[in-house]
């Protein structure tokens, strides 16, 4: 890395410290993950109806499905929304937060979907002390935002607000 691209990557982090940006967002985070969560229950409940169906015309072989099915909608749900142009879930939306990475560039799906990934990996292996690394991390992240380089961030305050 050139002296002009480490100094590119300290401003770029350094748009980052307005304490503002932090404010409230661990109880935001808990909130969105309550509403995203409900919703994918309203999605799997339609999933599940046409999967019982279908597992009854197959002498339920579909039934198999049912394993995946959860998981496979979650996971299209957090990829279309968080690794979509407002780099935010629904409930994320709702409590006002949105997810940005360190070096500014956009979230895409697969992002996304790695950030998920290592949330539910995270939960199985620390609940329920997750959000706890959000009190001694700085900018209030979680594990998998310090491995990925990712920061969730109230919104209204962009990143071109900042610097």
């Amino acid at each position: 890395m050139g002296m002009t691209e480490a100094s590119a990557v300290i401003d770029s982090a350094a748009s980052f410290d307005d304490w503002r940006l932090y404010e409230g967002v661990r109880t935001r985070r808990v909130m969105a993950f309550c509403i995203d969560y409900f919703f994918i229950a309203l999605l799997t409940i339609p999933a599940a109806i046409i999967v019982a169906i279908i597992g009854f015309v197959t002498f339920g072989l579909a039934w198999l499905a049912f394993v995946f099915l959860a998981p496979a909608i979650a996971l299209t749900y957090f990829s279309w929304t968080l690794g979509g142009p407002s780099q935010a879930t629904p409930g994320m939306k709702l409590t006002g937060i949105h997810m940005e990475r360190l070096d500014h560039r956009s979230i895409d799906w697969v992002l996304a979907i790695v950030h998920t990934v290592l949330f539910w990996a995270g939960n199985a292996i620390l609940t329920p002390l997750i959000l706890a690394a959000t009190l001694i991390l700085d900018r209030k992240r979680t594990v998998h935002d310090l491995l990925l380089g990712t920061v969730v961030v109230r919104s209204g305050l962009s990143a071109e607000n900042r610097q």
